[in-house]
């Protein structure tokens, strides 16, 4: 897929290697086309400011996969957290005002990332293990802290979360801005910052990293942690769309924000992959399944699709490094 960070194109190499080194453009341009082709409601402000806020709370915690993925790990975990950080947000907003809630969220969110960080990087333990581990525990915490139900709530002192999730500025809806920042955030992160700098360094080659002084575990270790503050982030937003928080939320988001970074051409042995491809990834699943919704066509059908793109991102990945 293509990357902000591709090796420039071979002047002789013809259409095809333009077309498979901005794929991701080119797939994103059609779907649209095709979109609008195929319903005459597609272009309506009211689809496409619902389909913004349906991606929303996936991209940003595909931009803390992005980061993780870029050092060469996997975040499983995320989904979950998202549904044990959305029953938190409920219920410290029932008691506390609405910023010390998002903060006390957030910070939970970096504390519950930081355990697979420490897990990763100071104990060595396979990124799939601990993160899958801390998914499991995570969405057993939601159900044991939400006794098994939607926990709602109201904000105090004037201040209305779901007034701020459900409006939008311009006609871009508010969460959407929210993930666009993250998104820009990001991009200067990893192009111009030291920090962004080195987990790419680390993920295209860890010992060489080491050896140059790098403190690898450190950067791992934060990288998990940052996933985990994002991942509070997306399910503030999305708990503030309903005024409630469930420990249902977030089923499967992990495996949508893994298709969204590979779709955006980031490769999962690190050290390749930009914030604004990761957004084009995001849209694209996104417009996958508002298709797919256009058209009648049930959510098990589309589970099939999305690991059909998969595969077919994976198989683009291997033509344009050749």
């Amino acid at each position: 897929m293509a990357s902000a960070l591709s090796k420039p194109q071979n002047s002789s190499g013809g259409i095809l290697p333009f077309l498979i080194k901005y794929n991701t453009i080119f797939i994103f341009v059609l779907l649209v086309i095709f979109s609008a082709f195929i319903s005459d409601v597609f272009f309506t402000s009211v689809n496409l400011s619902n389909l913004l806020k349906q991606v929303s709370g996936i991209g940003i915690i595909s931009i803390g996969m992005l980061i993780v993925i870029l050092t060469g790990g996997i975040d499983l975990s995320v989904g979950s957290l998202v549904a044990l950080l959305a029953v938190a947000f409920a219920l410290l907003v029932n008691i506390f005002a609405l910023p010390l809630a998002i903060l006390i969220t957030i910070m939970i969110g970096f504390g519950l990332g930081s355990v697979s960080g420490y897990l990763v990087a100071y104990q060595k333990m396979a990124p799939f293990i601990a993160t899958l581990a801390l998914m499991t525990v995570a969405r057993g915490l939601g159900f044991i802290y939400s006794k098994g139900s939607p926990v709602t709530f109201e904000t105090y002192g004037g201040l209305h979360i779901s007034n701020f999730a459900n409006n939008s500025f311009l006609g871009i809806p508010n969460i959407a801005i929210v993930f666009l920042i993250i998104v820009l955030l990001t991009m200067v992160m990893l192009r111009y910052n030291v920090f962004g700098r080195i987990i790419i360094a680390i993920g295209s080659n860890e010992e060489a990293s080491r050896l140059s002084g790098i403190k690898v575990n450190k950067y791992k270790f934060l990288v998990y942690a940052i996933s985990g503050a994002l991942a509070a982030i997306a399910a503030i937003v999305v708990a503030g769309r309903t005024n409630l928080g469930s420990p249902n939320m977030g089923m499967a988001w992990e495996l949508d924000a893994i298709a969204a970074v590979v779709i955006g051409g980031a490769s999962l042995n690190g050290g390749k992959g930009s914030a604004i491809n990761t957004l084009m990834g995001v849209l694209i699943l996104g417009l996958i399944s508002n298709i797919l919704n256009l058209l009648n066509v049930p959510s098990y059908p589309q589970q099939v699709v999305k690991g059909g793109i998969i595969i077919f991102a994976v198989l683009l990945q291997r033509f344009e490094n050749k």
